[in-house]
């Protein structure tokens, strides 16, 4: 599924309008329509009064089409409109002409007070306050709108977005409704899937309110939601070396999870043959818990660390894996980061760099740049933003535009990790990854998440696609271990137990069903 950002949106209404003929009024007229049968889906419309605070834009016409539908099906309904009227145009006006005709409860711009008093404790709130257009700081008498709202704890319906967060960030414009059910409309928005904002959406609809596919599938839309592709069948004669050969050089002192999940995880999500290149010092203890990982001890610096005297050996191996991982805790020592770097000029195989080797790479990105072999990084915000010399904030405030940036200007792929992780291509194109939770924010994580891409990959999968897989499955382990154990707790060694049950049920799922979608994307259509 597409996402849009509001301006991409904003040309799809158009190109509706002028291109296919479709008047707004008919639009305007679906958006609500989706949103009524959401909530007869939800609720008994006739057992419950409803309470619409609408705005004086589009967003508030939507808002005054559910008044009508709701009311000519038996509701009770009463319009609560914040604004002046006489801001009203085109359909949303239309509609407000309807609305008068009706004989509904309306209130114009009533006090805070009188808003308190005038909602039941049972009734259910629209938000038709603001579209996704809004960019300015919430303050005023629109804040105390939304404050009260958000303190009474009535069940709460958005239209298109929680009144108050950015439709091209996520951001929050000073406050946002805090939604149960977010409707929104043609494509999810940016700022419907990117947090905070998707915290505030509750259960997320999508309704496509008539748009031709040709809009809702262009190819001018470079952002998507991650959905699984189907995985190479295993031959049934396959040995291991049928399902790849990964090499991952990891770890140092101190710093002994890192390369056994990430060498592990390889095998945990289907790989074949998983060699770990360690200083040697470090592979008895690792090899107590990975004892299916074949080690290659390599030479150490005096504290330990991958020397740079292990270069010639770590390139002969690496021109017989498929892929080779480089970074997993192998330290900020100086003479390892400077190993690093030369592996990553001369590693002539599809690389995944993580961890300490995009520390050493953030010296020098036009490294990668240069590569002639596919390049993913896996970094968190804080890596993130030494590679471009960003700030985190910054960074937050357009994480997309920030990924596409980087990949396009460095021809790499990259996964900016955190609560829906972005995966960019260097093509432009974005994907927004809806699997996994903050149980998963644990030591180790990120480890068990490169060997999950290597897996893929080495199951034949294309590099683009082994990395959006990789990333879906790494996300889906996670949910299935909260599932069983509560986001509470969780650890790296819970997300690789999980891993192989992740693999087989998204196996299963294809072709997906609308319950199986909802489980890996959280967005469901209407």
């Amino acid at each position: 599924m597409k996402i849009a950002s509001v301006s991409k949106m904003q040309n799809m209404d158009r190109e509706a309008i002028q291109k296919y003929q479709i008047p707004e009024e008919i639009l305007m007229e679906n958006a609500g329509i989706a949103v009524f049968h959401t909530l007869v889906e939800k609720y008994t419309i006739r057992d419950y009064h409803f309470f619409i605070f609408c705005g004086s834009g589009n967003n508030g016409g939507d808002g005054l089409v559910i008044a009508r539908q709701l009311h000519s099906n038996g509701a009770s309904v009463q319009v609560c409109l914040l604004d002046n009227p006489q801001k009203f145009k085109g359909a949303a006006l239309k509609n407000w002409q309807i609305v008068q005709t009706l004989g509904l409860s309306i209130f114009l711009s009533p006090s805070i007070s009188e808003i308190d008093s005038l909602i039941g404790p049972d009734d259910i709130i629209i938000d038709a306050i603001f579209g996704t257009g809004l960019t300015r700081e919430i303050n005023g008498y629109h804040y105390q709108v939304i404050e009260l709202i958000n303190e009474r704890k009535n069940p709460v319906f958005s239209i298109d977005i929680p009144s108050g967060i950015n439709g091209n960030t996520g951001s929050v414009n000073g406050i946002a409704v805090k939604a149960d059910y977010t409707v929104t409309f043609g494509l999810p928005k940016i700022g419907n899937v990117l947090y905070p904002g998707y915290g505030y959406n509750g259960e997320l609809f999508v309704s496509h309110i008539s748009f031709p596919p040709d809009l809702i599938n262009s190819d001018h839309l470079k952002i998507q939601v991650n959905t699984p592709l189907t995985l190479p069948e295993r031959q049934p004669n396959g040995h291991k070396g049928t399902f790849g050969n990964a090499l991952f050089i990891a770890g140092a002192p101190n710093y002994y999870g890192a390369p056994f999940f990430a060498s592990f995880s390889f095998l945990k999500a289907g790989g074949g043959y998983s060699r770990l290149a360690a200083p040697s010092s470090l592979i008895p203890f690792i090899s107590n818990k990975a004892s299916e990982v074949v080690f290659l001890p390599q030479k150490e610096t005096d504290s330990g660390t991958i020397s740079l005297a292990a270069f010639d050996e770590l390139l002969h191996w690496s021109e017989k894996m498929d892929m080779v991982i480089v970074g997993p805790g192998l330290s900020l020592q100086e003479e390892t980061q400077t190993l690093i770097r030369k592996l990553i000029r001369e590693i002539k195989k599809p690389l995944l760099i993580d961890g300490d080797g995009i520390t050493a790479l953030s010296l020098d990105t036009q490294i990668i740049a240069a590569r002639q072999h596919p390049t993913i990084l896996t970094p968190h915000f804080g890596e993130m933003s030494n590679l471009i010399k960003q700030s985190v904030l910054e960074i937050k405030k357009d994480p997309v535009k920030a990924v596409k940036d980087f990949c396009s200007d460095n021809n790499s792929i990259v996964v900016l990790k955190g609560a829906h992780s972005l995966i960019g291509l260097p093509s432009g194109e974005v994907f927004v990854n809806m699997t996994g939770n903050n149980g998963m924010a644990t030591a180790g994580s990120g480890d068990v998440l490169t060997g999950a891409i290597a897996a893929m990959f080495t199951l034949s999968l294309s590099v683009e696609d082994a990395v959006r897989m990789g990333v879906l499955i790494h996300g889906f382990a996670g949910d299935l271990a909260a599932s069983k154990k509560g986001q509470d707790g969780i650890t790296a060694q819970d997300i690789l137990d999980y891993l192989p049950l992740s693999v087989k049920n998204i196996r299963e799922m294809a072709p997906l069903d609308e319950d199986n979608s909802y489980q890996l994307t959280r967005i469901k259509t209407v």
